[in-house]
């Protein structure tokens, strides 16, 4: 069997660019204001939210992203599947419906053959259809290593964006979806192993978890991907200006992530992250396998809710602001 984690040096959101490298290159420039725009960007880069916003008329927003990465699993649908669900997500954690996509490919086409190419682009395109969303077009190029994903575009309502600068003291932390993809990812590229449970976990859609989110009048959330819950976690609470507390043994995880930290099977990707919250973490006696854990470069994961919703783990809770933006115990 052609094992597709072999031809990428990372996989998933554990190859991002790590996020201290990335505020430090963004902070390099400054936003170039478009002339006559046609519509009022209301969430750009300050917040680090998921997704661009664009007002184009009252209670009218275009919601705007893209995402793609390395193959994390050798099976090419089950890897256009959760390409395209993460890209998805972005949408859902702003508290929007995605409208419509288009296919973003990288392949090596000297090495790969392209009936490869088209499984992952069946895959994507049925969990876009599962979604509601025109999955139309898009763009490829040849490359060095396979990539895939989507930019998706969707629509929100402008009063009732889930944002990342929104949340409060006092208020609940859920979460969504179990962490530990990136671990599971990781044995897999290494040992050939499937985890089935970790792809249910990537494919499944954040459709429900933002709807009901909505109705539950929330303001505050993000999707936990590259950067961890721990990273992500931090930045809610830094553009909130609150500490968030973080109950370490509340956190669900996906069956055998933690046997998996023991065994060694730690991304790169993860190790950063913890590295890039520590100065503004407190962890006082937590083990470092499951700090670990919580900062565990996820692929297609979860929505972090500041608020409560049915079926979503309470993990945590909004405090008013301290020395540290994250405390967990």
């Amino acid at each position: 069997m052609m094992r597709l984690t072999h031809y990428a040096q990372g996989g998933g959101c554990a190859c991002k660019i790590p996020a201290a490298d990335l505020e430090a290159m963004l902070a390099r420039f400054g936003q170039t204001l478009p002339k006559d725009p046609l519509g009022e960007l209301i969430v750009g880069t300050e917040s680090g939210d998921d997704a661009a916003v664009v007002r184009i008329q009252g209670d009218t927003a275009i919601v705007s992203t893209a995402d793609f990465f390395t193959p994390v699993v050798d099976a090419p649908y089950d890897w256009g599947r959760i390409a395209v669900a993460n890209a998805l997500s972005d949408v859902y954690a702003m508290g929007g419906r995605p409208l419509v996509g288009l296919n973003l490919l990288v392949w090596p086409r000297e090495d790969l053959p392209y009936d490869i190419a088209a499984e992952v682009l069946r895959g994507g395109a049925d969990v876009a259809a599962q979604a509601g969303c025109h999955l139309a077009g898009g763009h490829s190029v040849n490359g060095p290593e396979p990539m895939y994903g989507a930019a998706v575009t969707g629509l929100a309502d402008p009063g009732r964006l889930m944002r990342n600068d929104a949340g409060q003291a006092g208020l609940p932390l859920s979460l969504t979806k179990p962490i530990g993809s990136g671990v599971l990812n990781n044995r897999h590229k290494a040992t050939g192993e499937p985890f089935p449970q970790a792809v249910e976990v990537m494919t499944a859609l954040n459709a429900e978890a933002s709807a009901a989110a909505l109705a539950a009048g929330v303001r505050c959330a993000t999707d936990v991907t590259g950067f961890g819950l721990l990273g992500h976690l931090y930045k809610l609470a830094r553009a909130s200006g609150v500490t968030a507390v973080l109950d370490a043994a509340a956190v669900p995880l996906i069956d055998r992530a933690m046997e998996s930290v023991r065994q060694g099977y730690v991304p790169g990707g993860s190790r950063r992250n913890l590295d890039w919250v520590a100065p503004h973490l407190a962890a006082t006696g937590v083990a470092e396998e499951l700090l670990i854990l919580l900062a565990d470069a996820q692929t297609s994961g979860g929505l972090l809710i500041a608020g409560e919703i049915p079926g979503a783990t309470v993990i945590g809770e909004l405090r008013p602001p301290t020395d540290h933006a994250v405390i967990v115990r």
